[in-house]
């Protein structure tokens, strides 16, 4: 009975611990989860385990890295972690794309699919948008000084582009072009948010 007793008690001290280390697998992003600056390859394999999937991933002008893609077969919940250096060390920050269906992940109340309107709002005012239709296009280069040009709590910071449909008109598109997301061939376009980054604090 004793014995009982003391196993019953030791699984329900135990069963909150594992249920609060579980990892998450949508919600809200931040700083430290579901991946924080600390995580390594290593880390995230235990903790994600099958659902931790070492990965090249897309760079910039045609470029590879090595990564860790969390949810590959999941195109609602799939994160990619890159990593400050080649040996997976620490964690450098981690990317939404767009994968033909809306995220469940949110950043300060934006997802993969969320309109230039629906962002405005998050960031309380018109932001700068970089031309479209090459390697860089259609980033947000400047928040003008709006809520998502502050580091998040935790130092890290957010990235965000947007994409269309179909080809930007010649206006909206190129190399040093700039557009305020509030211009109205922007608007009329309707591009939308097809790629998210959370950069964490170098240490």
């Amino acid at each position: 009975m004793i014995r009982s007793l003391i196993a019953t008690t030791s699984f329900l001290l135990v069963c909150p611990v594992h249920a609060q280390t579980a990892p998450p697998q949508e919600g809200a992003i931040t700083c430290v989860t579901p991946v924080a600056p600390e995580d390594t390859e290593r880390s995230l394999k235990q903790r994600y385990g099958k659902d931790a999937v070492v990965q090249q991933l897309p760079g910039a002008e045609g470029e590879t890295y090595k990564g860790v893609v969390l949810f590959p077969k999941a195109r609602d919940r799939r994160i990619e972690v890159a990593f400050t250096d080649d040996k997976a060390g620490r964690a450098s920050g981690l990317t939404l794309r767009d994968a033909g269906k809306t995220s469940l992940w949110t950043i300060a109340g934006i997802t993969i699919g969320s309109s230039l309107a629906d962002v405005q709002k998050a960031n309380g005012k018109p932001f700068l948008v970089s031309g479209f239709e090459w390697d860089y296009g259609g980033f947000v280069t400047d928040w003008k000084g709006g809520a998502l040009a502050r580091p998040m709590q935790g130092g890290c910071r957010v990235t965000i582009r947007f994409g269309g449909k179909s080809g930007a008109p010649r206006s909206l598109s190129g190399d040093g072009v700039k557009a305020a997301s509030d211009n109205a061939a922007l608007v009329k376009w309707a591009p939308v948010v097809t790629e998210i980054g959370v950069n964490f604090p170098d240490k």
